[in-house]
């Protein structure tokens, strides 16, 4: 297998392209660990709290798709009950004047 060559004016560093790899793949998983202990996941609980806050957004998208669906219903239901009440007037139905 091929080597890479790091030169710096002071040393030169030869890597291995596996070697490489696993330091980079150290330098990630150190990087994302760095990364959850700033937000506050880094108790090992990071997946379960991922999954619930996720969960809490969907019900929260739920929740706001069935109260728009409510208003609707009541506002159509609403117009249409206004709409039955004049039509009985209109046409005397309910004992308007005659």
């Amino acid at each position: 297998m091929s080597e890479i060559h790091l030169t710096e004016p002071d040393a030169a560093i030869t890597l291995r392209p596996e070697d490489l790899d696993d330091l980079l793949t150290r330098a990630a998983e150190r990087g994302a660990e760095r990364c959850l202990a700033h937000l506050g996941l880094e108790n090992g609980h990071a997946a379960r709290d991922i999954r619930e806050l996720r969960d809490l957004l969907e019900a929260w998208r739920e929740a706001r798709h069935t109260a728009w669906q409510t208003v609707i219903k009541v506002v159509t239901t609403g117009l249409l009950a206004i709409i039955v009440v004049g039509a009985a007037i209109k046409f005397k139905l309910m004992g308007g004047t005659q």
